[in-house]
């Protein structure tokens, strides 16, 4: 037993104290020796939990008499007599009893009683001495009415014989947990007592009933009974205070003898230990209580337990409405799911059976319909969603990662399952303050911010990414879409959309959660509602509610955002030019995300949806773009021309930049099935209609006219597998076609439109050689393109090519087409082929040399790339007309655009690769600035080009380019002092890549190559050519890496001593970086030459 004197105490109070103590202990030795303990608790010698019937009545009758032997005897046990006296006349309940169980029970109770007074005396006497600053970190003392540890198993033992004797015997059927469901004493105990002796057994279970409730006043003594024996205090005081008197005849007769008045005290009694105790252990004690249900539940890997009796009526509808009492009550939600789930093992030290309970989906459901369920103690429906909702939602803000996870579940399931049943309710109590902080900063919304100053929070980072985590819980992860919640989500996603936006220029944790939640929200919806949308987010059709124009995200410092008031722009232009920027921004997030529902074929409806639309806006604005074309204008400048239609030229310029961005992104795989090619190929044949009967169809128009004709063609003759519903899809090109062939101006398209139609009437059957050699031809140009299972892939600038229809012809071209570089056979259709194993034949290779001087600039590209295709794949005709190639290549490679000149440089690459030693003269002649024939110097432009040339080649010789390492080496020394800096740079960017790739093989020329870098990182007057020369050395010596030291042995020293030149005297910082990283690559190789690595090897050798 531990001191209990307090420290400071004066003399009387430690007597006091001393008495109360000796009091304590003589009760808890009572006890002991009450229960057959009287070694303490050291022994546990005969005890009662081993004894049969007879032995079980023989201990208790010897136990009682040891007892008063003991009190009546010994000297010292007077005190704790006199105690056990007082405590007697104040206990009306005490009667005595010829049943041994009972006078044994009632002992134990007077005794524990006893107990518990004398814990409240040494209590009350207490005065904590004030704390020692010399010994703070000293525990401080026990209260004098601790117990200790055996005390404490003492105290058990006894309770639990009270509630075994004196409390369960006497529960009606079906109240509380028989007997026989417990230990096997409690069934041997069930066979001993003897209800039918006087006191009768109402009046025991009263008896028993009220001094547990007086002893768990106590805080040490209540915790032990409320923790263990909480279930049968409950259905003792459930039975006394609410079985009604008048129903079974077995019923009736047990509650004669109890007045109204005490089962008035039982119920506030009842009240009482219900508040006080935690309320998830009340919630599954009133659960057990109720009765368990006729079919077992199992949890997985667990065998059907017995089910318990039912409860009586009266019981059940009481525990019904205790257990609606505490739902109802604050925090009530989360008592009772935690009551619930708790129970299988859910807490700290839950382990396998946590696992298996958060498995247990069933329990969580039916948490989850218990809380959607309204209680009859409710006022109305309306009154209960206010006070449960808000702590529905709370559910889903656990920060423990397991018990989360079960509470997002039933917390999301109820959320779903009370908007299935009161949408309106739920709309109004659970969804809206779920999506507040997002709806409160709509353009929609009513905000006061004028005369908030710049950088006011508005929402603040927690509540903003509370708010969409909460919306991935319910909504993604709940994974049950209905029309009340994708409705109730509408208003939010322009929102959810900007901040998507936002997120996508930074890093930021709510990126993730804010693509799931549009990318759900498109899947789930219907597919006219979800283009309507993705509309909405282009700020086409009806717009969607964006972020208020005074407001602005704004990155937090937890990797969030908040919202903030925006600094007003008082710049018109600046001002104009945020809009721009911003919906320019929109646009490729709208495209970006389009690329993840490909497979859905929302991507290809929305493609087709905007087509169509830029038909009709260009319809409604003809005038506009007659007076002015709309490529290369911009907004401003269209304002201005147009001052009278800026809305619908701002639109048209936002439907051009949509299907421009999706061109470039998705359109690829943007089409998965043959209804969205058609419905792409009848907008192109609209258009085209459009723009004849304008008379304004342009290169675009005819193109497109091409490509869409082609696709047609390309179906019809085997591309695709077709059914006879496809043919019904098809179907609705025939008037369009017919609209072709009337009004075209060319005679093949107006042929080929006609049989197109013709063969989709007969679904096949009937197909005349126009329609097969297009389809021949298309798939021929598209080699690109597949189709398999409805798929088509490929690039619109091949089809373009294969397919494009006769244009009016130039007077610089009258021998072949400005848009078809292709011959024409006796049908009107095209023959040419790009891969010809055979050889090209001359007419068609003619053509081809032709086309790449069209003044079209996708014309002359697509002509070079299929020449440089031809030397790629070895093409005899091609290869036979090498140096009219070279002639043309090098020709184009002046032209300005980058598409030519690219596609130049390319077949200049390739042709290299096959004929160095004829091409590879030409091109060093003409890097430096003369060729045979030319009219004279070349710019630094198309030297530096053809030094691009010169690079691609030597990557593609590799080992063979120390062939031409001289003339190389040679034509970029020269280039590094031409009067241009920006070839002397180009030319020493080329030398270091060239001695990287050289190896040992620079030996020869190692000293004109330092010469030269040292006198240009020296002299030059140009910083850009001093950092050139100064990178070329770190080229060289991360190229030679180990073998720097033996190359360039000769030249080391000078190469390290122009590297301390350029840290002490170069003022270019760009520079001195590259010096650095030069000297730190040197040093790397002189240490790993002087400390080579250490290696252990084992060696055995073998002695003579």
């Amino acid at each position: 037993m531990a001191s209990r004197a307090p420290w400071g105490a004066g003399a009387g109070d430690a007597r006091i104290a001393m008495a109360g103590s000796l009091k304590l202990e003589r009760a808890v030795e009572a006890l002991e020796l009450l229960l057959g303990r009287p070694g303490g608790a050291g022994k546990d010698s005969g005890s009662l939990q081993t004894a049969t019937h007879a032995a079980l009545l023989e201990t208790l009758n010897s136990n009682l008499a040891a007892l008063e032997e003991k009190l009546g005897q010994d000297l010292q046990w007077n005190e704790l007599r006199s105690l056990r006296a007082e405590v007697g006349e104040q206990a009306a309940w005490l009667e005595s009893s010829t049943d041994v169980t009972w006078h044994f029970t009632s002992q134990v109770l007077l005794l524990l009683l006893c107990l518990k007074k004398c814990m409240s005396l040494l209590a009350a006497a207490c005065q904590p001495a004030k704390p020692n600053p010399r010994t703070a970190e000293a525990a401080p003392p026990l209260s004098p009415d601790t117990l200790s540890i055996s005390q404490q198993k003492t105290v058990q033992s006894a309770l639990q014989f009270v509630v075994t004797l004196g409390l369960c015997p006497y529960l009606l059927p079906g109240v509380g947990v028989p007997l026989k469901h417990r230990t096997e004493f409690s069934a041997v105990v069930r066979d001993v007592v003897s209800p039918d002796a006087a006191p009768c057994a109402t009046h025991r279970l009263y008896a028993s009933c009220t001094a547990l409730v007086q002893i768990a006043q106590h805080p040490a003594l209540g915790s032990l009974i409320l923790t263990r024996h909480l279930g049968d205090l409950i259905a003792g005081l459930c039975q006394l205070g609410f079985c009604p008197a008048k129903g079974k005849a077995e019923q009736a007769r047990l509650l004669q003898s109890l007045t109204e008045e005490k089962r008035a005290r039982c119920r506030e009694a009842l009240q009482s230990v219900l508040d006080r105790v935690y309320q998830p252990l009340v919630v599954r004690e009133l659960l057990v209580l109720q009765g368990g249900s006729k079919q077992g539940l199992r949890s997985p890997g667990q065998e059907v337990k017995q089910p318990l009796a039912q409860a009586p009526a009266w019981l059940r509808r009481l525990c019904g409405q205790l257990l609606s009492e505490r739902l109802i009550r604050p925090n009530g939600v989360q008592a009772v799911v935690r009551g619930i789930v708790e129970g299988a093992g859910t807490g700290a030290a839950g382990g396998g059976s946590a696992e298996a309970a958060a498995a247990d989906w069933r329990k969580c459901d039916l948490v989850a319909r218990i809380l959607s369920s309204c209680p009859q103690q409710s006022l109305s429906l309306e009154d209960y969603y206010r006070q449960v909702c808000p702590q529905i939602l709370d559910l889903l803000h656990i920060q423990d990662k397991l018990t989360a996870r079960q509470f997002q579940r039933v917390a999301t399931t109820a959320l779903l399952t009370m908007a299935s049943e009161h949408p309106q309710l739920a709309a109004k109590y659970l969804l809206q303050p779920l999506l507040a902080p997002l709806l409160q900063c709509l353009d929609m919304a009513e905000m006061a911010v004028d005369d908030l100053p710049a950088g006011t929070v508005l929402v603040k980072e927690a509540e903003l990414s509370r708010c969409v985590e909460d919306v991935f819980k319910v909504y993604v992860a709940g994974n049950q879409p209905s029309g009340v919640l994708l409705e109730s989500l509408q208003p939010a996603l322009g929102g959810i959309f900007s901040l998507y936006c936002f997120t996508k220029q930074n890093v930021s944790h709510l990126r993730s959660p804010c693509q799931e939640i549009l990318l759900w929200v498109l899947e789930k919806s219907e597919r006219e509602v979800a283009l309507s949308v993705l509309a909405g987010f282009a700020g086409l059709g009806s717009p969607l509610p964006f972020l208020h124009p005074l407001c602005q995200f704004q990155v937090a410092d937890g990797g969030g955002a908040m919202v903030t008031v925006k600094e007003p722009v008082s710049d018109e232009d600046e001002a104009l030019y945020q809009r721009v920027s911003a919906e320019q921004w929109r646009v490729e997030q709208l495209v970006d995300l389009l690329a993840h529902c490909q497979e859905s074929g929302l991507a290809g409806d929305f493609f087709i949806c905007c087509l169509k639309e830029l038909t009709r806006v260009a319809a409604e604005d003809e005038a506009g773009l007659e007076a002015r074309p709309l490529s290369g204008t911009s907004r401003a400048e269209l304002e201005q021309c147009h001052p009278q239609h800026p809305e619908g030229q701002e639109k048209q310029l936002l439907v051009l930049q949509l299907v421009a961005a999706l061109c470039e992104r998705v359109s690829d795989t943007v089409f998965t099935d043959v209804a969205q090619v058609v419905a792409f190929v009848a907008a192109t044949l609209q258009r085209a209609c459009a723009s004849l009967a304008q008379g304004s169809e342009g290169t675009v128009e005819a193109q497109t006219l091409s490509m869409a004709m082609g696709l047609v063609a390309a179906m019809l003759g085997g591309a695709v597998q077709l059914k006879s519903g496809d043919f019904a899809v098809l179907k609705q090109l025939v008037p369009l076609l017919e609209e072709i062939s009337h009004v075209h101006p060319e005679p093949v398209i107006q042929e080929l439109a006609a049989d197109l139609r013709i063969t989709i009437c007969t679904h096949g059957a009937f197909s005349t050689p126009t329609v097969g050699t297009a389809a021949q031809s298309a798939l021929g140009k598209t080699a690109g393109a597949s189709w398999s299972g409805g798929q088509a892939h490929g690039r619109a600038e091949d089809a373009a090519a294969a397919l494009s229809p006769g244009q009016p012809r130039s007077a610089e071209s009258a021998s072949h087409t400005s848009r078809n570089p292709t011959p024409k056979g006796e049908d009107g259709a095209s023959t040419t082929q790009t891969q010809c194993p055979a050889g090209t034949p001359p007419r068609e290779l003619q053509e081809l040399l032709l086309s790449a001087y069209d003044p079209e600039i996708p014309v002359r590209a697509a002509a070079l790339r299929s020449l440089s295709r031809l030397i790629e794949q070895r093409d005899p005709g091609g290869l036979g007309a090498q140096e009219k190639l070279l002639k043309v290549f090098l020709e184009n490679m002046e032209h300005e655009d980058s598409f030519v000149y690219l596609s130049a440089i390319q077949g200049i690459a390739l042709l290299s690769d096959v004929y160095p030693e004829q091409v590879l003269p030409c091109l060093l002649a003409q890097y430096g600035g003369t060729s045979p024939g030319a009219a004279g110097p070349h710019t630094a432009e198309t030297r530096m080009k053809v030094g691009e040339v010169l690079m691609r080649v030597t990557r593609a010789l590799g080992d063979m380019a120390c062939h031409y390492s001289a003339p190389l080496v040679q034509a970029f020394l020269r280039g590094a002092r031409d009067p241009d800096g920006t070839l002397r740079a180009s030319s020493l960017s080329n030398l270091g890549e060239l001695c990287q790739r050289l190896h040992f093989r620079l030996g020869s020329v190692a000293q004109e190559v330092t010469s030269c870098l040292t006198a240009v990182a020296k002299t030059d007057p140009e910083a850009e050519v001093r950092r050139a020369a100064v990178h070329v050395v770190v080229l060289l010596l991360r190229g030679l890496s180990d073998r720097a030291t033996e190359v360039l042995r000769d030249v080391l020293r000078d190469l390290y001593r122009l590297l301390k030149w350029v840290l002490c005297c170069e003022r270019d910082e760009v520079a001195v970086l590259h010096a650095r990283l030069a000297l730190e690559e040197l040093d790397d190789v002189v240490r790993r030459g002087l400390f080579p690595p250490q290696t252990l090897e084992k060696k055995l050798v073998v002695l003579p």
